[in-house]
């Protein structure tokens, strides 16, 4: 070998080059061929043979009160304004949406401080000017249309509370009719001598409704002169769920992805934009008729805060989900305004807690008792407060955050703190037990985000991502080429989540009439819900919690943007155990992938019982609808071809789920 190539070295390196550049070219001709035939062949390689158990609460969701999730959302009271308290940015009074029957001729409407509850003193006053047959055919009054139509159904009971004083007897129509007013779907009479109302009274009716208008409307009428005064008024179908005041569909599209934890009550809700304006846990709790309201001067509307703080750990319980008390730290959003005295701020989260978990002897835990629940709620997790990390006051929210920790680990030092400071961008000057970490991006950006833990120290506070999800123009209010950006991104948070404990999409709930944030999770009105992709996709991680995340390499020669991950968990239907396998494929062809799954006894997978499951759609801009709110959803259908070795074929721009049910014995 050394003398030939001391004789002609120059032809054999020339042969070797040629050889080598039509062998490239060769390559590059079948290479393109098969990219343009959508034919790329990438391995994935699976140790079903051991791995390391993913958090129990890893998955989960975040409710904030924004575009009228609670208020003429998911809280089932359908009357808005109830108590007359609402106000707009410049603090001026106003009734709306409640509007008159009748004429300036016939009736008098205008509010005075005249209630009988401390907290809430503004109430109606209505002087009726006609009498008998001096009246309008129907009478005179109000009517209250709801959160843009009340959504009444044929056959379901509905409970009316108010409260009423009068100078005289009465003789008021309650009835639930048609928008227009012209159409009765239910009604009563309620008639009380003027010794009965002459002091402020509890008037309370059960309507049955004979007819279905989701966009029907409360009427308050007489025909008898007089004046009388009206506060809290309340419409609420008996069949919310458990009774608890969560309207049913709503709360079970959230049941469905069964979610470990409960982030509430916000977001910038929290903060309020003024501080006088932030959520305060104590005007939320109690009878609902004493609760003050506020202003959401963040999301810009008036709430009840009949979904109050109460509430959510109820909902968090009936979820079976751990809740996450998200509460203000003495700033308002981006530190624009702060506390004078931070120690009040702190004693009211100690307060909050000691309401959640004490005693029902205890001050606040003997409020809750008197609410219905003695037992003490599974409160585990505080965060103190939201992204004012984040914002220009940042060093004043880290001046104020050791006196909440330093309190809450004094008093209650198995409660898990949670900063808002983010130590993936800098490291924490302050003790934590969880950060947070909130990202909203493009598509493309929320996909190759899918390493972004992994070189985070293991060392150190683990992450909360509480808020992730692609909005803007690649988002639109709903689209599948969100949902794969944000599938790429989730695959890399189970294969991190050693340092990531837990995750939650943001938002969760849209009223198709208050768009403030798109794209979200669930949209809704009156009568109708559907998911959008987003939502529909987080279905592939409802088994991620507490599974085992198994060993995976994928093997590919090619730059197809593809992710995978693989874990092993118990169904709990019948307690056999499955491998999910699951795949995104963001690019626009197709993939033939091979799956070897290692570690598993021959013939242990059951070809029968093991499915496919598919997200996707003709385009990646496609988006759910009223009218087609199965246009991008999960498919699933039987994997025929299921074993320790099969191949498959990826879409393109997909998600997919591998399940292979194993055998009892396995």
């Amino acid at each position: 070998m050394h003398g030939l190539l001391g004789m002609a070295p120059n032809k054999v390196y020339c042969a070797v080059i040629l050889l080598f550049f039509f062998w490239g070219i060769l390559f590059f001709f079948f290479y393109e061929a098969s990219v343009s035939n959508g034919n790329q062949k990438v391995e994935l390689v699976v140790n079903a043979s051991g791995g390391r158990q993913i958090p129990e609460t890893f998955f989960g969701i975040f409710f904030e009160e924004i575009n009228h999730a609670g208020a003429g959302g998911l809280w089932a009271e359908l009357v808005s304004n109830r108590g007359f308290e609402a106000v707009r940015q410049n603090k001026s009074l106003n009734i709306h949406p409640w509007s008159l029957i009748g004429d300036e001729s016939s009736i008098i409407i205008s509010t005075d401080r005249s209630s009988c509850f401390k907290r809430n003193k503004i109430a109606l006053r209505m002087e009726v000017l006609c009498d008998g047959d001096t009246c309008p055919v129907g009478g005179v009054g109000v009517y209250n249309p709801g959160f843009w139509g009340m959504n009444i159904k044929q056959g379901k009971i509905y409970k009316i509370v108010f409260y009423l004083r009068s100078l005289s007897s009465i003789n008021i129509s309650v009835s639930l009719t048609s928008s227009d007013g012209l159409r009765t779907l239910a009604f009563t009479n309620l008639i009380a001598s003027a010794r009965d109302v002459s002091n402020w009274t509890k008037m309370e009716t059960l309507l049955e409704a004979e007819e279905t208008n989701p966009n029907a409307r409360l009427q308050l009428k007489t025909s008898k002169k007089g004046v009388m005064w009206i506060d809290q008024v309340s419409a609420i179908p008996l069949d919310t769920h458990k009774g608890h005041g969560f309207r049913n569909d709503l709360y079970e599209m959230i049941a469905n992805i069964k979610p470990r934890f409960l982030r509430f009550p916000g977001g910038n809700f929290v903060g309020g934009d003024l501080l006088r304006n932030a959520f305060r846990w104590k005007d939320t709790v109690g009878p609902w008729e004493e609760r003050p309201g506020h202003f959401n001067d963040a999301w810009n509307y008036w709430t009840d805060d009949g979904l109050g703080y109460f509430e959510f750990l109820q909902l968090s319980e009936d979820l079976g989900a751990l809740p996450i008390w998200v509460f203000n730290n003495g700033m308002s959003n981006m530190g624009r305004e702060k506390a004078s005295n931070v120690s009040l701020f702190v004693q009211e989260a100690l307060d909050g807690i000691e309401f959640a978990i004490g005693d029902p002897s205890s001050k606040w835990g003997s409020i809750r008792a008197a609410m219905g629940h003695p037992k003490p709620f599974d409160l585990k997790y505080v965060a103190v407060g939201n992204e004012e990390c984040y914002s220009t006051e940042k060093n004043a929210y880290k001046e104020n955050y050791p006196k909440f920790y330093n309190a809450i680990k004094r008093y209650y030092p198995n409660i898990t703190v949670i900063s808002n400071c983010d130590e993936s961008v800098d490291q924490l000057d302050h003790p934590t037990d969880l950060y947070d970490f909130h990202i909203y991006t493009n598509a493309n950006d929320l996909f190759s985000k899918a390493h972004q833990f992994d070189h985070t120290s293991r060392s150190g506070p683990k992450v909360f991502v509480s808020e992730y999800a692609v909005y803007g123009k690649d988002g639109g209010t709903g689209s599948l080429l969100a949902a794969l950006g944000e599938a790429g991104f989730l695959v890399g948070l189970e294969r991190n989540s050693d340092v990531v404990a837990m995750v939650c999409y943001a938002p969760l709930f849209v009223n198709v009439h208050d768009r403030s944030w798109n794209p979200d999770a669930i949209v809704f009105n009156s009568n109708q819900a559907y998911g959008t992709p987003s939502y529909w996709l987080q279905h592939f991680f409802t088994d991620t919690s507490g599974a085992m995340l198994l060993n995976t390499t994928l093997l590919t020669n090619s730059s197809t943007p593809i992710l995978a991950s693989a874990i092993a968990q118990q169904n709990s239907n019948d307690d056999r155990c499955f491998l999910k396998v699951k795949v995104v494929n963001f690019g626009s062809n197709k993939v033939n992938l091979k799956i070897s799954v290692y570690g598993l006894e021959s013939n242990s997978i059951n070809s029968s019982r093991s499915t496919k499951t598919l997200l996707t759609s003709n385009n990646v801009m496609d988006e759910n609808s009223f009218k087609e709110p199965n246009k991008v959803v999960p498919r699933s259908s039987p994997l025929e071809n299921a074993g320790k070795d099969m191949e498959v074929v990826v879409s393109p721009h997909s998600v997919t789920s591998y399940d292979l049910m194993l055998d009892h014995n396995t």
